[in-house]
């Protein structure tokens, strides 16, 4: 997570993202990343970890992969400013 923010400029412009085609590849890269961590944090062992978000970040993992072509520069420009925030916080407490 921390490597997508280090991709975007500290201002955060969605406007200047969309017209960044390499970071929004980067971001959309470590989003698929995330996803394939989340699922073996869930499923580690038996562990029954909970992430509220788990099935949101695996269905939207699964629309970059497969749909690429059908998700919308906003729709990941919504993940990075609002869900991931949560999603590492989240982690964190996990962690502790």
């Amino acid at each position: 997570m921390d490597e997508i923010f280090d991709f975007l400029p500290e201002k955060r412009d969605f406007f200047e993202f969309q017209k960044d085609l390499k970071t929004k590849k980067a971001v959309d890269r470590n989003i698929e990343i995330i996803r394939e961590a989340v699922n073996r944090i869930t499923n580690y062992k038996n562990a029954k970890i909970q992430i509220q978000s788990a099935r949101q970040i695996i269905g939207t993992r699964n629309r970059i992969t497969h749909e690429y072509d059908n998700i919308s520069d906003e729709v990941i420009w919504t993940i990075v400013i609002r869900e991931l925030p949560k999603l590492k916080e989240e982690i964190i407490k996990l962690r502790e």
